[in-house]
């Protein structure tokens, strides 16, 4: 088989399609990853170049079903190389839940929800994908936001879940090294996808934009080359860093 064998999570739609298609690009074969939009996952793996792509089911939030698309992925891609951790929970699915705002049952249910998918979800691949690439090596790279650093006060499951996902990742980093599997985030601000374009064409979208001395948000192509980049031999170096993507709308020191 030629090329790496890739696994992107929530990769039917937005920034997970631009990955799987940087990828894709470059030879590699890709196992695209949905919960429950098959027509659209389907539809992209026979659109990306090459050969040798495939389609895993699994709803993240479930860690049998996890486990079990992991192993599928690598045995229909000949093991597994990368994994990319992007799906999420934001927007219209992560209801804004302030603390004056939501109720007790509502908050908790929220919160249980978001790190199910956010961060276990991502903590049980990453666990899985590691079995396979222990003996050849290989590189997770985590899709986490800027909302980890300057946080999410309507949304604070959300941030929670982004901030626990890079430590996890520095310390994957850390414990993986030695069997030469890299590990590292990408932390975005707003991308123009279809999970953020409610934003983006309300009246609030000018404000979004203007967070950015750019005045616009991202593209998904733009996270798909960082995360192409850190998934690649010449990052091992950068194995525990998060790279920052929000065109300069929030600096951290």
């Amino acid at each position: 088989m030629t090329g790496r064998a890739i696994l992107v999570t929530g990769s039917s739609r937005g920034i997970g399609r631009a990955i799987a298609a940087r990828f894709a690009a470059d030879g590699d074969r890709v196992a695209v990853h949905h919960r429950d939009s098959a027509e659209l996952a389907h539809a992209l793996a026979a659109e990306l170049p090459g050969a040798g792509h495939v389609v895993v089911q699994a709803d993240l939030a479930d860690p049998a079903a996890v486990r079990a698309m992991v192993d599928d992925a690598a045995a229909r891609l000949g093991g597994l190389d990368v994994l990319v951790n992007n799906a999420g929970i934001f927007g219209p699915m992560d209801r804004p839940h302030p603390v004056f705002g939501a109720g007790y049952d509502e908050w908790q249910a929220t919160w249980r929800g978001t790190f199910d998918v956010n961060l276990f979800g991502a903590a049980n691949a990453a666990w899985a994908a590691a079995q396979h690439m222990r003996e050849r090596g290989g590189r997770i790279v985590n899709v986490s936001s800027r909302g980890a650093f300057r946080g999410e006060p309507g949304q604070p499951a959300y941030g929670a879940s982004k901030a626990a996902l890079n430590s996890m990742a520095q310390s994957l980093a850390v414990a993986l090294a030695p069997y030469g599997i890299g590990v590292a985030c990408v932390a975005p601000g707003f991308v123009e996808t279809d999970m953020t374009n409610e934003h983006l064409k309300s009246e609030r979208g000018e404000a979004v934009r203007a967070q950015s001395p750019f005045n616009r948000v991202a593209r998904p192509a733009e996270i798909a080359s960082a995360v192409h980049w850190l998934a690649s031999s010449e990052a091992e170096w950068a194995s525990g860093t998060i790279i920052d993507l929000n065109g300069a709308s929030y600096l951290r020191t």
